[in-house]
């Protein structure tokens, strides 16, 4: 990954870390990362090509990557709050969100909750309600351990760089805590969201391929472009790719965020 500037914001009681990257004009990228996880881990491969032409600011939220963890409990709807106070901190109006797994679920919050701010979307493994994770997959991951994590690559990053190494159990335990209080949309609201997104799905993912042709529908897929016209947003489901290893599809995600983003929207 390409060395970024950090820096610290107090945010709603947390000193809340972000870094930017790259420089450009127009309306800058937020990177969302996903749970237990950081910057590096999230978007590591794709922040060179991201960065060309374009200023990209990386948020860490609670108790995740650079950002020490405060006495309240993790959630989604909280760090969708925390996002639009660190943008607004930053001078912030309208920006376009980058979302991976759990960060995919705060930018889905922002474009329900804080539609002003999001001019487009792009989502790496979403869903807008649990209707769309394949079957047991909760089950699975309220029972995460710290044990059951050792060696992989998220913790190595948060013994590298959290202010606080020795809170990685408490991380792992509030993060399945928090999987109980995802927030659940209904049809009529992800319909009601005007800006356009770009859905990114593995194959092998954990939400099913089903799901995401039913929220691209939503949207305005599923039409005859021939005859009507492209819709605005899109839908891509990667090849030969599982939920952990989406990101690091750094040649297809490239070929096809950067034209999203540049579009007219």
């Amino acid at each position: 990954m390409n060395a970024g500037k950090g820096a610290y914001a107090d945010v709603n009681g947390l000193n809340m870390y972000y870094e930017t990257h790259g420089s450009g004009d127009g309306v800058p990228l937020v990177l969302l990362h996903g749970a237990l996880s950081a910057t590096g881990t999230s978007f590591g491969g794709l922040i060179p090509g991201l960065s060309e032409g374009r200023r990209l600011i990386s948020i860490e939220q609670q108790a995740h990557g650079h950002t020490a963890d405060i006495d309240r409990p993790l959630s989604v709807q909280q760090m969708a709050e925390d996002t639009t106070a660190l943008l607004a901190h930053l001078g912030v109006e309208h920006a376009d969100f980058f979302g991976y797994s759990m960060g995919a679920g705060i930018a889905l919050r922002l474009a329900v909750q804080h539609a002003p701010v999001v001019r487009k979307l792009v989502f790496a493994t979403v869903s807008y309600n649990n209707d769309g994770l394949h079957p047991g997959l909760m089950d699975t991951v309220s029972q995460v351990t710290p044990e059951m994590l050792a060696g992989t690559p998220w913790e190595a990053e948060y013994q590298q760089v959290a202010p606080r190494p020795e809170d990685w159990a408490t991380l792992v335990r509030k993060n399945s805590a928090m999987e109980s209080t995802v927030p659940q949309y209904t049809a009529e609201q992800i319909k009601a969201i005007e800006a356009p997104m770009l859905i990114i799905l593995g194959d092998s993912d954990i939400v099913t391929p089903e799901h995401g042709v039913e929220m691209f529908r939503l949207v305005g897929g599923g039409v005859i472009g021939d005859l009507v016209g492209l819709p605005k947003s899109q839908l891509a489901i990667l090849p030969g790719t599982a939920h952990s290893n989406l990101t690091t599809k750094t040649d297809m995600l490239l070929a096809m965020i950067p034209p999203f983003l540049e579009a007219p929207a």
